[in-house]
């Protein structure tokens, strides 16, 4: 079983990209599942009924999100919709699920979408805690865990993945918009990689104009933040599973 996670998708030039881009690697990867990020898509923060109409009609089966899930106000009216997943460490009581189990080739897949809490400035629960609790939930009503963990600090990525080493069978890491070099199938057989990058502007800081971001630091006065224009890349990564064991066979990066 060939598993596609993408990196987040930014404004509209990442879901552009996304549409031209994913079509040829299902193909030309043999792709089965496929996780994208999405809570950047709408001007590079939340996500809209029209984007999420237009991530509807491709070949995706699970849509995480992350610390911007409330940016958009239309977001209420789909986030029960069946392939959406929010932060499962979010306040108790918030709508929404953070997992969904999936359907693929007569197997089941959890996808749990987590937060980060090291420099987020998002009130959440303890994603070690919650994320815990939740494999031991699946672990025997699922063949596949799948978790995005949406968070800044890469160590805090790396901590989570030896927590859940052989728990989860992938882990990747999402936000930061940098893809990592570290793709690695750990001692007890995990998927991992700190960070998927981003899908979205080239040339950009992070997705960012890049004046106006460069603007911002020089200065250390507010500037209106503004999404870079032009070509645009795709990040993420394709995980290989056994499909026997459900172990990761194989792990490598996409950079489109």
């Amino acid at each position: 079983m060939k598993i596609l996670a993408v990196g987040d998708i930014v404004g509209d030039i990442g879901l552009n990209k996304l549409q031209e881009v994913l079509p040829k690697v299902i193909e030309e990867e043999k792709i089965d599942f496929v996780v994208v990020n999405a809570e950047n898509t709408s001007s590079g923060m939340g996500i809209n009924i029209k984007d999420f109409n237009t991530l509807l009609k491709m070949k995706i089966d699970a849509i995480t999100m992350g610390n911007h899930t409330w940016g958009k106000r239309d977001i209420f009216a789909f986030i029960d919709n069946p392939k959406l997943i929010r932060p499962a460490n979010y306040s108790k009581g918030l709508p929404g699920k953070g997992y969904r189990i999936f359907n693929c080739n007569n197997k089941k897949i959890a996808v749990i979408n987590l937060i980060g809490r090291t420099d987020m400035g998002i009130l959440s629960e303890n994603p070690f805690s919650v994320s815990e609790k939740l494999v031991n939930e699946l672990k025997n009503k699922v063949d596949v865990i799948i978790i995005d963990f949406h968070a800044e600090a890469t160590a805090e990525k790396i901590a989570l993945k030896y927590f859940l080493d052989g728990k989860a069978n992938i882990i990747f890491g999402t936000h930061t918009h940098v893809q990592t070099a570290d793709e690695e199938i750990t001692e007890k057989g995990t998927g991992y990689i700190t960070d998927l990058g981003m899908t979205g502007p080239k040339i950009s800081v992070i997705g960012m104009d890049v004046k106006a971001s460069i603007k911002r630091f020089v200065t250390s006065l507010p500037e209106r933040y503004k999404l870079a224009e032009g070509e645009a890349i795709l990040n993420g990564c394709i995980f290989e599973l056994d499909d026997e064991t459900f172990k990761t066979t194989n792990v490598y990066r996409v950079k489109r």
